[in-house]
C-alpha cells in the first residue's frame, strides 16, 4: 500500500506539466523552467487552495503563459559546465558560500503537521503552507481517504487498525462539526446591510473553520511550498536525516531525489559516508548524550508533566536596562561617540528627553510596515508559552526569533473555543479529545516517534519564543490584528501587556502602535470586505 495518494493527469496535461516538474507522480517535486514571478505566484496562491500544485498550475496558470516559448528553453542547457565549475569551487575547495547563490522552488505535499514543522525549520528559507483557516478537511483525497499521514509503521502494528479507525472518527466529527457551527453563526451574527453575500459566507466559514481546526489531528496532512538556496536545504536535508521520526526520513530522501534534479553539486555531500554522514551523525549523538545525561541527573523532568494550569503568556527573560540600551544604540549609529560613552550619556538624560529620542526615532508610523531601525535589536524578550497546538503553529513561523518546543503531547490538556461551547457541541468536542488522548497514549508505549501524529490540535503544548524588540513589533503588530486566529491574537496581546507591565518598557510598547486590543466577532469580516472592494477596483 503506497503512504502517499498519486495524482492522475491525462496524456494531454502531462505533455504540458513534463517541462516545468521534476516528476508527476510523487509528493515532493521541483518546478523548472518557469518565470520567478510565476513560481512566486503559484505559491501564493497554492496556500489558499485545496488542489496540488500540478492541478493549480493547470486548472489557473497554463492559459496566461506561452507554452511555446517556453517548451524551446532547455534548462540542462550549459549544465555541465556550470556542474564541471561548482564541482571545483564547491566541493573540492568546500567555499560554502557559493552555494547561497543557487536556489529551488520545491512542492513539499501530502506532509503531515507533525513533519511541517521540521520543514519550517530553517530561518533562511521562504515557506508557504495550505491554511487549515481557509480551507475545509472535510474532503477526501483523489484514493477515498481523508487527509491524514498513514505510517506505515503504525498500519503494520497491532494498533494499525485502531488507528484508521479513530483517525476516520475524528474526521467524521470534523466534518459533522463544520456545517452545525456554520448554522450557529448565521444566527449569531446576521449579515448586516451593504454586506455581499460572498463576503458574508466568507467570514462565517473562516469563523467556523477557526473554531473547528482543533479537532483536526496533527496527523492532518499539508502543503508547504518552499523556496531556498543549496546550502539552506543541505542543512535541511542533515537535520531530516538525524531524526528518529522514519517520516522525516523518507521525506527527505525524496526531496534530495528531486533537489539533485535541479542543483546537483550543492547537495553532492548530504549522503557521503565522510561529509554528511558525519555531519547527520554529530546531530544524533549531540541529541542522544544530552538525553542519557538528563535521565541520569532528573529521570523524572523527561515524563509528561500532567497538568492544565500553566499560564498561557510568561516573560521569562528580560533585561532592565533594555530601553536605555535602545537608546545609546541610537545614539551611537547617529553620532561619533563609542558604545560605553553613548550609555553613559544616556543614563543621564531627563525622562522627557529619552521620550523625545524614542519618538524621533520611531517616527509617525502610517501602518504596521514602518519598523523602527536596528537600534530595537539591541534589547530582546524570552516568554515562555503554553498554548494549544494550532496557535503554536501559527507562531512557529516567525523563524528570525528563536523558537524552541517540547515534544507533542496530552499532558497539558486542551482548549475548548468559546464558540463551540456557546453553540452547545461541547459534549461532541469533548468525545473527539478523549479518542485523541486515548490513541496517543497507547501509541506512545511502543511507538513514541509517531505518537504526535494522534494529537489533535486543539491540545497545548510548551514553547519558547525568544525575540529583540525590533522583532516583537513585527510579530505582535501582525498576530494582533482582527482578522487573526483569537487563539495567537490573545497571546500576541499579552506578550505586549507583559513587555509594557512586566519589563516596565512602556517607551518600546509605545512604538508598538499597531497592536490590536480590541474584540472581533467575525474574524475575517473586515479583510473580505477589503479584499472585495479590491476586486471592484480591478474589474
Amino acid at each position: 500500500m503506497s503512504t502517499y495518494s498519486v495524482e492522475m493527469f491525462t496524456e494531454d496535461e502531462q505533455a504540458v506539466l513534463k517541462p516545468y516538474f521534476t516528476n508527476l507522480d510523487q509528493p515532493v517535486f521541483a518546478l523548472v523552467n518557469l518565470p520567478e514571478v510565476v513560481k512566486g505566484a503559484l505559491f501564493a496562491r497554492y496556500s489558499r487552495s485545496p488542489k496540488s500544485l500540478r492541478r493549480l498550475f493547470l486548472d489557473e496558470f497554463v492559459g496566461d503563459l506561452d507554452l511555446s516559448g517556453d517548451l524551446s528553453f532547455d534548462a540542462t542547457i550549459g549544465l555541465r559546465r556550470a556542474e564541471e565549475l561548482y564541482e571545483k569551487v564547491f566541493f573540492e575547495y568546500g567555499d560554502d558560500s557559493v552555494a547561497q547563490l543557487g536556489g529551488v522552488h520545491l512542492a513539499c505535499e501530502q506532509a503531515s503537521n507533525v513533519l511541517t514543522k521540521v520543514l519550517e525549520w530553517g530561518r533562511l528559507m521562504s515557506y508557504l503552507e495550505q491554511s487549515t483557516r481557509y480551507l475545509s478537511y472535510d474532503a477526501r483525497m483523489p484514493n477515498g481517504h481523508y487527509r491524514y499521514y498513514r505510517s506505515p509503521e503504525i498500519l503494520d502494528s497491532n494498533l494499525g487498525a485502531r488507528y484508521i479507525g479513530d483517525m476516520d472518527r475524528i474526521f467524521d466529527s470534523y466534518a459533522a462539526m463544520l456545517p452545525k457551527v456554520q448554522q450557529w453563526l448565521t444566527q449569531r451574527y446576521p449579515q448586516e446591510p451593504g454586506d455581499s453575500d460572498f463576503v458574508y459566507r466568507q467570514a462565517i466559514r473562516a469563523k467556523a473553520l477557526d473554531a473547528v481546526r482543533g479537532l483536526l489531528p496533527a496527523s492532518s496532512l499539508s502543503n508547504v511550498g518552499i523556496y531556498g538556496s543549496g546550502q539552506a536545504y543541505e542543512m535541511l536535508l542533515l537535520r531530516m536525516r538525524a531524526l528518529a521520526l522514519p517520516e522525516s526520513q523518507r521525506y527527505a530522501d525524496m526531496m534530495l531525489e528531486e533537489l539533485r534534479k535541479v542543483i546537483p553539486s550543492f547537495l553532492r555531500r548530504v549522503d557521503i559516508a565522510d561529509r554528511g554522514g558525519v555531519w547527520t551523525k554529530y546531530f544524533q549523538d549531540t541529541r542522544s548524550d544530552t538525553q542519557r545525561v538528563l535521565e541520569r541527573i532528573w529521570p523524572d523532568a523527561l515524563a509528561p508533566q500532567v497538568t492544565s494550569n500553566d499560564d498561557e503568556v510568561r516573560l521569562v527573560a528580560f533585561d532592565p536596562e533594555g530601553e536605555d540600551k535602545v537608546l545609546a544604540a541610537i545614539v551611537f549609529a547617529a553620532t561619533r561617540l563609542s558604545e560605553a560613552e553613548a550609555m553613559e550619556r544616556v543614563k543621564r538624560l531627563s525622562h522627557e528627553d529619552k521620550v523625545a529620542m524614542f519618538h524621533a526615532y520611531v517616527g509617525e508610523r502610517e501602518n504596521r510596515r514602518h519598523r523602527p531601525g536596528r537600534a530595537f535589536e539591541r534589547t530582546d524578550y524570552r516568554f515562555e508559552l503554553t498554548t494549544d497546538y494550532g496557535a503554536f503553529r501559527d507562531l512557529q513561523r516567525h523563524r528570525m526569533l528563536t523558537v524552541d518546543w517540547q515534544p507533542l503531547d496530552v499532558s497539558l490538556g486542551y482548549d475548548m473555543p468559546a464558540v463551540i461551547e456557546e453553540a452547545e457541541l461541547d459534549v461532541e468536542y469533548e468525545e473527539t479529545m478523549e479518542r485523541s488522548r486515548s490513541l496517543y497514549i497507547d501509541l506512545a508505549r511502543t511507538m513514541p516517534e509517531q505518537a504526535g501524529y494522534a494529537v489533535s490540535l486543539a491540545y497545548r503544548i510548551r514553547y519558547v519564543m525568544q525575540m529583540n524588540a525590533r522583532e516583537a513589533i513585527h510579530l505582535l503588530e501582525l498576530r494582533s490584528g482582527p482578522q487573526g486566529h483569537p487563539s495567537y491574537r490573545r497571546v500576541a496581546q499579552a506578550m505586549h501587556r507583559e513587555i509594557e507591565n512586566t519589563a516596565k518598557h512602556r517607551a518600546i510598547a509605545a512604538a508598538m502602535s499597531f497592536v490590536d486590543h480590541g474584540e472581533s466577532d467575525l474574524e475575517r469580516l473586515e479583510s473580505e470586505r477589503r479584499a472585495e472592494q479590491r476586486r471592484l477596483r480591478v474589474l
